[in-house]
């Protein structure tokens, strides 16, 4: 049986890796530092498998085709899909075989969720990745889910393909130890008169929420006031999949710091064993 023998969030903007100057050094440099602690963390841990759950900024899916939620199964991933991202290009390698089990446990779960074989990672996933010195050294499975254009899949319902996956999960054959890495959030806008803005207030409560290992008080916080955030704070969902694979237990916050540099709210942590 596979065992889930990590659970991280972190958020996630382009300009950390872009602009790592724009915000004073000492700001940066601890968040830095974090990012650092967390890839040491994994590499610890040494997974056989790295489940990423991200959204998609518009480049795999499109109006077109907007699925609510993407698992990847294929090969590999190149990445990043943005030419102006400064970090190297990669393949970054995938697990076929656990995507497909996972896939086929969300169906037989009443997740009829789509997949793809070709999925091109994006900043979402690839700069937490870099910032933590681990990006390529372990197969990963990504899970996009959508946070950009609606209608966007409910907060709770976020909570219960999380639980679902962490069925999935445990219910693989093969003694996988399986690492999970949310990115996204916390709250900015982007491409309105608000960026720049970050709500503190918002996040602070998310982020106790988190903590407390709630589920429904969290899914309801969330629904009724991530519009207050930002178009970008939609994004918690990502983190609210990996709460439900935590079971909903408690959130350890490694490090917060509003950013306006760099137009989020940056948190990263992990849940509690």
């Amino acid at each position: 049986m596979a065992e889930v023998a990590g659970i991280y969030a972190v958020s996630h903007t382009p300009v950390m890796t872009n602009l790592p100057g724009n915000p004073p050094e000492a700001v940066s440099a601890e968040i830095y530092r974090v990012f650092e602690q967390i890839g040491r963390e994994i590499a610890q841990i040494n997974p056989d498998v790295m489940l990423l759950i991200s959204d998609d900024h518009l480049h795999n899916f499109f109006l077109d085709n907007m699925p609510a939620f993407c698992l990847g199964t294929g090969e590999s991933h190149p990445s990043p899909i943005e030419g102006w991202l400064k970090v190297p290009q990669r393949d970054i390698p995938g697990d076929p075989a656990f995507g497909a089990h996972v896939l086929e446990s969300l169906f037989a779960n009443d997740f009829e969720i789509s997949f793809s074989m070709e999925l091109t990672l994006d900043h979402g996933m690839v700069t937490p990745l870099e910032l933590m010195g681990i990006s390529g050294q372990f197969p990963c499975v990504p899970l996009q889910v959508n946070c950009v254009q609606p209608p966007l899949p409910r907060m709770a319902r976020c909570i219960a393909i999380g639980q679902a996956v962490r069925r999935a999960i445990e219910s693989y054959d093969a003694g996988k130890r399986v690492v999970v890495l949310a990115t996204g959030g916390l709250s900015h806008d982007v491409g309105t008169p608000r960026m720049g803005m970050v709500n503190e207030a918002f996040d602070r409560r998310f982020l106790d929420l988190l903590a407390q290992g709630t589920a429904e008080p969290l899914a309801t916080y969330a629904q009724h006031h991530v519009h207050e955030a930002g178009n970008g704070a939609e994004e918690i969902r990502n983190w609210l999949v990996a709460h439900g694979i935590a079971g909903c237990s408690g959130f350890d916050l490694y490090h917060y710091t509003q950013v306006s540099d760099w137009y989020t709210g940056i948190g990263l942590g992990r849940w509690r064993p």
